[in-house]
């Protein structure tokens, strides 16, 4: 089965994991995901990652963080530019999520960075998603 849209599945997959408190969540893997996971745990989303090879594309299990209360660090996921609607942002009017509190994944010519990073370099590019 193919999908259309994949950002969308994996943050789908990520979004269900959380809301029966699954401790990981797997995913087809691909170079795009693998940057987004990565941005996702550098920001403390996520526990870690790991990369499973199989003998077709890959696999990415994601170890989702909860609280002591058993609660998830994710609030929400919001898929923002979709393939049929592209949104592209400059510097000037890159999104807040929740006025800082979450965080805007970005497609840059300098690779996948969250909206602070892009004020920081100063650059713009497609806004992929929204995590908070």
């Amino acid at each position: 089965m193919s999908v259309t849209d994949p950002i969308a599945d994996m943050l789908t997959r990520i979004r269900n994991a959380t809301k029966i408190k699954a401790p990981s969540v797997e995913m087809p893997a691909s170079k795009l995901k693998k940057a987004i996971v990565e941005v996702i745990k550098e920001n403390g989303y996520i526990k870690d990652y790991k990369l499973i090879d199989d003998t077709k594309q890959g696999v990415i299990k994601a170890y989702l963080k909860y609280t002591l209360d058993n609660e998830s660090i994710i609030s929400g996921l919001k898929r923002i530019s979709k393939p049929g609607r592209r949104i592209y942002r400059n510097i000037n009017k890159m999104d807040k999520v929740l006025d800082g509190m979450g965080i805007a994944i970005v497609s840059t010519p300098k690779g996948i960075l969250t909206d602070h990073e892009c004020r920081k370099l100063k650059v713009g590019g497609e806004v992929l998603c929204h995590i908070w």
